[in-house]
This record gives C-alpha cells, sequence and structure tokens, in this order.
C-alpha cells in the first residue's frame, strides 16, 4: 500500500500524535473540524478537485496572496492532493488514502462517498478500526436531498426567528454559525469514537447535521417551546429570562448590562446613584424585573444619560458589574492581546495572522500551525513520485 500520510517529525505532546485524517470536506463545517484535529497534531490530507479546489478558495473578497481569507481561515496545518474522484485512477488513490486513514471526514452530498466506492461500509471492511463521520445539512435519511447551507438552517431551523428587533425581520447571525457549532459537534463525536476506540479496537460511523446541531444550541430557547408549547420570540438584544441584561444607552451610545443575580442589580443601582430601585417592588427579583422590563429600562437609562458608555464600563466593572461597550473583531482581538490570551498566531511573512486554536492545556501542546495548502492540480508530489 501505498503511504499517503508520510512520516514526520515526532510531535510527541500532541493529543492526536499519530492520528491520520482523509478529509474529503469542503466549505466550511468540516474543514473547520479537521483544521481542529491538525491544531491538536492529526495528520490531515484535504483531497480537493484538481485546479478548482475547495469552493471556499473563490469565496472573496478579501484576498490574501494565495487563496481567499475565507478558505485559509479553515484549512491551516493541511496537506492537499488533486484527485479528480469521477476518474478511475485517482478513485482508487482516494480508496487507498481512506484505507491509511483513522479517521474520514466528509460532507458530500448524501449518498455519494458510497456510489464512490468510499462509503463507510466500504471503508470499514478493511480497516475496521476507522471512525468515519458524515457531516449532512438534514441527516441521510428523508432530508437526504435537501441542500444543506448555514444560511438556510438559520432560517428554516428557527435561529432566525429569535434574532433581530422585534418589530423587524427575522436576521441572521453575523457569521456562518451553524457551520462552526456543527464543526465543533464533529470533532466531539470523533474524539470520542477515538476514545471508545481505544477501548473497543473498532471504528464507527458518526453523522452530524446542521439542523441537530443547531437545535442542541438553542438550549433555553428550545427549552422553553418544549416546556410551554410556545416558540421564543425575537426580542433584539434583551434575554428572554433574565433582566437587565441587554444594550442601554447612555450619554453617548449604547453600554451592554448583563446583571445575572440580584447582588449584581444592586450594585448597578447604587453605582448609577438610583439604590431605591434595589428596594422597588417591581424589580426587588429577576422574575419582577422581567416582569417589569419596560419600567426598569426607562429608569437605567434616565439614570445612564449622566455619562459615557466608557466611563460607565469602568466605574461597574471595578464593582463586579459585568458591563462593556459594544466594540468590533478589531477591539476584540486588540482587549484579548492586552489581557495577555494570546489570541493570534503568525504563519510567516506571505500569510495574513490567524486566530489561534482557542483551547490552552497545561500539559499537552498543540501542533505548530502551517500556512494553508496551494491550490492542488493533478495529485500531490508524494504521489506523483510514487506513480512514477
Amino acid at each position: 500500500m501505498n503511504e499517503h500520510f508520510p512520516a514526520t517529525p515526532s510531535l510527541s505532546g500532541t493529543p492526536l500524535d499519530g492520528i491520520k485524517v482523509a478529509d474529503f470536506s469542503r466549505v466550511l463545517a468540516g474543514p473547520l473540524t479537521t483544521m481542529t484535529l491538525a491544531d491538536l497534531g492529526a495528520q490531515v490530507l484535504k483531497i480537493e478537485r484538481p485546479g478548482v479546489g475547495d469552493d471556499t478558495r473563490h469565496w472573496g473578497p478579501p484576498w490574501t496572496t494565495h487563496s481567499s481569507s475565507y478558505f485559509e481561515s479553515v484549512n491551516r496545518t493541511k496537506r492537499s492532493i488533486g484527485l479528480d474522484l469521477k476518474d478511475p485512477e485517482d478513485l482508487a488513490v482516494a480508496r487507498e488514502i481512506a484505507a491509511e486513514a483513522d479517521v474520514v471526514v466528509e460532507n458530500l452530498k448524501s449518498g455519494t462517498m458510497a456510489r464512490l466506492g468510499l462509503g463507510y461500509e466500504d471503508l470499514a471492511e478493511a480497516n475496521p478500526g476507522l471512525v468515519y463521520c458524515s457531516i449532512t445539512g438534514f441527516g441521510s435519511g428523508e432530508g437526504a436531498s435537501m441542500a444543506g447551507y448555514d444560511f438556510l438552517v438559520q432560517a428554516v431551523g428557527g435561529l432566525m426567528s429569535i434574532t433581530g428587533d422585534a418589530e423587524g425581520e427575522p436576521m441572521k447571525v453575523g457569521v456562518a454559525l451553524v457551520d462552526v457549532l456543527t464543526g465543533k459537534d464533529a470533532v466531539i463525536g470523533i474524539l470520542a469514537a477515538l476514545t471508545e476506540r481505544s477501548r473497543s479496537g473498532r471504528g464507527q460511523h458518526l453523522e452530524v447535521t446542521l439542523l441537530t446541531s443547531l437545535l442542541g444550541s438553542l438550549v433555553n430557547q428550545s427549552s422553553s417551546y418544549l416546556a410551554t408549547g410556545r416558540s421564543p420570540a425575537r426580542m433584539g438584544n434583551a434575554h428572554p429570562s433574565i433582566a437587565p441584561y441587554e444594550l442601554l444607552q447612555t450619554g453617548d451610545g449604547p453600554l451592554a448590562v448583563a446583571c445575572g443575580n440580584d447582588g449584581q442589580f444592586a450594585r448597578l443601582t447604587e453605582v448609577l446613584g438610583v439604590p431605591q430601585l434595589a428596594t422597588d417592588e417591581r424589580f426587588t427579583t429577576n422574575p419582577e424585573r422581567v416582569a417589569h422590563r419596560a419600567g426598569l429600562v426607562d429608569e437605567l437609562e434616565a439614570a445612564l444619560a449622566a455619562a459615557s458608555a466608557d466611563e460607565w464600563a469602568a466605574r461597574l466593572g471595578e464593582v463586579g458589574v459585568p458591563a462593556g461597550v459594544v466594540g468590533d473583531i478589531a477591539s476584540a482581538i486588540d482587549m484579548a492581546e492586552r489581557l495577555g490570551l494570546q489570541p493570534t498566531l503568525d504563519l510567516g511573512p506571505e500569510h495574513p495572522r490567524q486566530v489561534r486554536h482557542p483551547i490552552t492545556y497545561s500539559r499537552s501542546r498543540t501542533q505548530p500551525a502551517t500556512p494553508p495548502p496551494d491550490l492542488p492540480q493533478r495529485t500531490n508530489d508524494d504521489h506523483d513520485e510514487k506513480e512514477a
């Protein structure tokens, strides 16, 4: 058998040292899954269409010197091989790669991998320890023919119905959140299956769907529906069960205030100079504050008008009341840097910085990051040399 996962210098200390991943995925949920595995030390070989590659290589602007920033955001620390799965020789190579792998991740149209002889049953016969993860939009049954795009799932899955102003139209979240959540769920499933394999020696087939990942992420909102039979509605920036937990207007702009308990609310009123609100029967407990939210907001905003959002954020922070000025992505990264969280990593002079793997480990380490792979042509160099 050809070795498509060449020996690499020891990555001892990375959690997934020695794990080989065949990545048949594209766009976001799948590539985020495999990039996370790569961050954790797995060898990831990405299978792409020759000369075309992953769809997101063409999703821009913005562009980098090598590709689109979208593609690069979820494809670092991988190798890539160009294979046309409609070509018998290339398909044979793809099967060899899958046979060598510990993990296969795919999000092709439901049924495609099986038709190519790359389905779980085909591969597990020769590779019984294989952990095979299929990412779909709506499952492989009745929803198999439905296109699994994040925006669509945000719409039909209920997320847009609870996002946006109460009197406005439904709104999507400002990032492909369902894809991101699904990618993280896929990683959880793969790690669980690898752990189980370490005991049984056997792999298994996982299916993660965008719709079920979204429903799982709706937590208190989906629970509210199941408990009451009524679907929650849009509330803008307000919280359905906590008050004040929303944007409040100050003398120069909005301030995010998140009081999670009565003690924080009492300190808020002290700082604002309206301590009587903490003993007002309308506001003494959180359920009362939720019931009288409109009056509460009026009282608080009247007091907040006396100073700027920055000033209130500083004063409230000093007494442990969660409050902050609404920032942007640039200010969020700056904040993480000021806090010593080291939020980004450097891939070299020809590549923009990237947001790092979000977890810090006390004993393990993440794999040193390498730039996303360039667009492959027919095959990668390793395969060309072996076939020569």
